[in-house]
């Protein structure tokens, strides 16, 4: 006799979200921006400094880098399959949050599959966030009727690892 898995138990992909910290704007955010277009395909978002730092020329509400967030499951699916091809499919475990998200950087846009390099452009690295949560877990962002969600409905870091490993074969390295 098969178990049945409750559909609501299994953990899915809600987005990832792509960073490219630049640090000022102008010609080098244009380019960071094109990069992010090129990789995930998804038009990219102005990050805005939320603090004045002198020392790091950061004025507050002045662009300084650009984000871009994907949900759709076959974007993500191909997205993710090629940043872990440039990771070598190898996580550290520390990666993980408490949460069950994880968190990794890419150093050079050029590794991934098709990229090639542009003077024009130059290099650019980038964080990316994968964001992974049961179905109903909308309930705490919703504005009507906000309620919170169970710590059993929550992903643990181990289930997280668990589920990278199967669907995307990647290996988490222990430390």
């Amino acid at each position: 006799m098969s178990e049945t898995v409750n559909p609501m138990s299994v953990p899915r992909i809600t987005k990832v979200s792509v960073n490219i910290g630049v640090g000022e704007g102008g010609e080098r955010l244009v380019n960071a921006e094109n990069v992010l277009e090129l990789v995930t395909g998804v038009k990219p978002q102005r990050t805005l400094g939320r603090i004045q730092n002198r020392d790091l020329k950061v004025r507050q509400g002045a662009p300084i880098g650009c984000k871009a967030t994907m949900r759709k499951q076959e974007d993500i699916k191909k997205f993710l399959t090629d940043a872990f091809w440039v990771r070598e499919n190898l996580i550290p475990t520390w990666n993980f949050d408490r949460e069950g998200n994880l968190s990794f950087g890419v150093r050079d846009y050029t590794d991934f599959p098709g990229q090639k390099y542009d003077p024009d452009i130059g290099i650019y690295g980038m964080d990316i966030t994968v964001v992974l949560e049961r179905p109903g877990h909308r309930v705490s962002r919703r504005r009507r009727a906000k309620g919170k969600v169970g710590m059993d409905h929550r992903v643990t870091p181990d289930e997280s690892r668990a589920w990278f490993v199967e669907n995307y074969g990647i290996t988490i390295m222990e430390e």
